[in-house]
């Protein structure tokens, strides 16, 4: 919440993952989810547009990788603030 005040021209962009006990993680898709009034999500607009698609591609595979070095066990989301 902080990071998001001091970002303010700072996209938020999410990525969701799914992690399972053997280890395996997969990113599913992704959205911006930029409008938000009070720290609340207004809607969510996927896919993200305002990064460009090899960005948003690498930020996928980031949030995979996270996934599985943590031994993440389940559905989540991985969330970045995008600076366009």
């Amino acid at each position: 919440v902080f990071m998001m005040q001091l970002c303010s021209e700072a996209r938020h962009l999410e990525v969701q993952i799914v992690g399972d006990e053997h280890g395996n993680a997969v990113a599913l898709n992704g959205r911006d989810c930029s409008t938000q009034r009070r720290f609340q999500k207004i809607f969510e607009e996927g896919p993200p547009i305002v990064a460009p698609s090899e960005v948003f591609k690498e930020m996928e595979r980031s949030a995979q990788r996270l996934t599985k070095n943590i031994g993440y066990i389940g559905a989540g989301t991985v969330e970045y603030l995008f600076n366009a």
